[in-house]
């Protein structure tokens, strides 16, 4: 049974634990030695760890480390820019003797895969708008063996079992509300903007049926989440019989929803719907690093930095 989990770690902590494997990487670092970079997971979260200064005879053991697999580590929790890290003395792979309980090790979201598709499904079913409501169905349909599982990114915001459905439909949730304050908005619109934005992360991301990610696939590298929805969409609305303006405004609400050059958008949103999802992701995602930070701190004190949140400590209000 496992008995220390990422979140009740503390810094000088000294530990002997087991740990799922995110990624694994040999490396060579400044001193021109080799040493090992992990990324480790439990159902409580995630922590970077380092073996230093491999020896030649440790090499093939330890390249053998796969994504996905669980290793025991003996380690010391040092802090590196903020954030707590694992020190890695000693590592060995695991076996069917360790009685390992796989729920222990995977990160999943808080709801029912299937109650959050018949969700998603139910709110884009009764759409009014005939070719939204086509397009959403067939987009769900076609990939709702991968939804069940899929997480919304390798790491940060959502990467977890089922991540991809939660993140769209706490997205949902917010884009009802909004459109009740904002009335000139097309609600229809915003929420099929909301269902489709992330949809290619299925085939951007790699991932298991775990919703552990591997790393990201050949045409996730070479064009990204955004390029791939899009040709999805133009395909689709040439399948469907989508009037072109409709067809491009979706485009757009895909190609536009990351805002920043840097952050792969080339287009900043055109019109209002196209704005909204913009903000409802932008709200998600922080909303969900703040959650998973602050859970990982005590009443009172601050949290690691958040790199995802510029670098920010954020504060744990103490129990009333």
């Amino acid at each position: 049974m496992k008995d220390i989990y990422i979140s009740d770690i503390k810094t000088h902590q000294e530990l002997i634990s087991y740990f799922l494997v995110k990624t694994s990487a040999v490396k060579v670092g400044s001193n021109k030695k080799a040493y090992l970079d992990l990324l480790l997971a439990d159902c409580t979260g995630e922590i970077s760890a380092k073996k230093w200064d491999i020896a030649d005879e440790e090499l093939p053991g330890l390249e053998k480390i796969k994504e996905g697999s669980i290793i025991k580590v003996k380690a010391q929790v040092t802090e590196w820019n903020g954030m707590k890290q694992l020190r890695v003395s000693r590592i060995r792979q695991t076996s069917a003797e360790d009685n390992l309980v796989m729920k222990d090790y995977i990160k999943a979201a808080p709801e029912e895969a299937a109650d959050m598709y018949d969700y998603i499904y139910s709110r884009a079913e009764a759409f009014q708008d005939e070719d939204l409501r086509n397009i959403c169905i067939r987009e769900l349909t076609d990939n709702k063996e991968k939804l069940m599982y899929y997480p919304a990114a390798q790491k940060n915001h959502h990467a977890e079992m089922a991540g991809l459905l939660y993140h769209v439909k706490r997205m949902l949730m917010m884009a009802e509300r909004a459109c009740e304050v904002y009335t000139n908005l097309n609600r229809e619109l915003v929420m099929t903007g909301v269902i489709l934005h992330d949809m290619e992360k299925i085939n951007e991301i790699q991932a298991n049926e775990l919703g552990v990610s591997t790393g990201y696939s050949f045409e996730g590298k070479m064009l990204g989440h955004l390029v791939q929805g899009v040709r999805t969409i133009d395909r689709l609305a040439n399948e469907l019989g989508m009037p072109r303006e409709k067809a491009v405004m979706l485009e757009h609400m895909i190609l536009s929803h990351h805002y920043e050059p840097e952050f792969g958008s080339p287009k900043k949103p055109l019109f209002p719907e196209a704005e909204m999802l913009h903000y409802l992701d932008m709200i998600d995602a922080k909303m969900f690093d703040m959650q998973d930070a602050l859970e990982k701190t005590e009443p009172g004190e601050f949290s690691d930095r958040v790199w995802t949140l510029d670098n920010r400590t954020l504060y744990r209000v103490k129990d009333k």
